[in-house]
């Protein structure tokens, strides 16, 4: 082993050490710092287990909590994420990751996109270096959003998650619609050949930074491959995420969940797009929306309208919607989020009348 290997593996060790450190302590480090907005009720602690609530403190403490600890475990993620696909994109050419969803086996590029998605569990920070990465190696447009609604809708930590407090009935036919919602977009979105939408540096990468296989790549090469993708990609979108989170976090600190609760635990019609529109700026993860979507479901509101909600938060929210702004223009973004929310609709629609 070279000493420069060495040096790069005990450096990299030390980073990843910092990183689970940092990641795991967040939580806590933001519940001390809200201490001074108790409101007497409970004891400040975590709802729901999913760490981007609390409980026991007044709107702006959740606000502060919600923001800070999202803030950091995103930024790392996204950090994590860049620096993982950067390595990855150096193992695989162009050519090849398009022969896979691009050449002979294009007609089932959405269904294996979709596949892939189910498996592969990704956060909304995570949308940029996959988009990045899929174009860059000539993945088409629409496989590629196929494969970030998946990952984002229907990964297998999402299902279980949901299946846990609706049952298996409730849970396959989540993944099943979400699937469909997924697989259908991309289609539609492949069919309109809207590639012109793609904000121009996103080329520039596709044409500089792919690394070809060759026998004199080496590990370090692939690090610092992975090192210049951070490097590159951070610094264009960084300032958008605080952006992005800090809406999450005013919705989180002063939305009222009773006043939710009245609204949507009815069966009218309007009671699905309102579904919709109260869930894209409620980011979170199926732990943290779960079991507000069953206290929902528990209070009246149909089936239909539960499940739109939560695909509303999960696949279309702003925060990701921000994010992606630094890849996408905005006619793309409105184009993909108009397709997944006509989606939603039906399901949403369609599981109100069965039902």
């Amino acid at each position: 082993m070279s000493p420069k290997l060495k040096r790069y593996l005990l450096i990299m060790f030390a980073v990843l050490a910092v990183w689970i450190v940092l990641f795991n302590v967040s939580e806590l480090l933001f519940r001390w710092l809200v201490m001074p907005f108790r409101d007497g009720s409970l004891p400040i602690e975590s709802d729901c287990g999913c760490g981007t609530t609390v409980s026991g403190v007044t709107p702006v403490g959740k606000a502060i909590y919600y923001f800070g600890v999202n803030l950091t475990q995103m930024m790392l993620l996204l950090v994590g994420l860049i620096f993982l696909v950067g390595i990855i994109r150096s193992f695989f050419t162009a050519e090849k990751t398009r022969a896979i969803l691009a050449g002979k086996w294009k007609n089932y590029g959405f269904v294996i996109a979709a596949a892939l998605g189910i498996v592969t569990p990704f956060c909304s920070c995570s949308a940029i270096p996959l988009f990045i990465g899929f174009v860059t190696a000539g993945v088409p447009l629409g496989v590629t959003f196929t494969f970030l609604l998946s990952t984002s809708l229907v990964d297998i930590t999402d299902i279980i998650i949901i299946t846990r407090p609706f049952g298996w009935e409730v849970g396959l036919i989540y993944a099943w619609t979400g699937l469909m919602i997924a697989v259908g977009s991309g289609w539609i979105i492949q069919r309109l050949k809207l590639e012109h939408w793609i904000q121009e540096w996103v080329y520039q990468v596709q044409a500089g930074a792919a690394l070809q296989i060759e026998e004199k790549v080496t590990f370090t090469d692939r690090v610092d491959s992975g090192v210049t993708a951070v490097r590159e990609i951070i610094g264009k979108i960084w300032y958008y995420i605080p952006i992005g989170i800090g809406v999450g976090a005013v919705i989180h600190g002063w939305m009222p969940q009773d006043y939710l609760t009245d609204l949507l635990g009815t069966k009218n019609w309007w009671s699905v797009p309102a579904a919709v529109l109260i869930g894209i700026p409620l980011y979170s993860n199926p732990a943290g929306i779960a079991p507000l979507a069953f206290a929902l479901f528990e209070k009246g509101a149909a089936l239909g309208t539960v499940l739109a909600f939560i695909m509303a938060v999960i696949g279309l929210s702003l925060p990701e919607m921000i994010i992606l702004k630094q890849v996408l223009k905005l006619p793309l973004i409105a184009t993909f989020v108009g397709i997944v929310t006509l989606g939603i609709l039906i399901v949403g629609y369609l599981f109100n009348f069965i039902l």
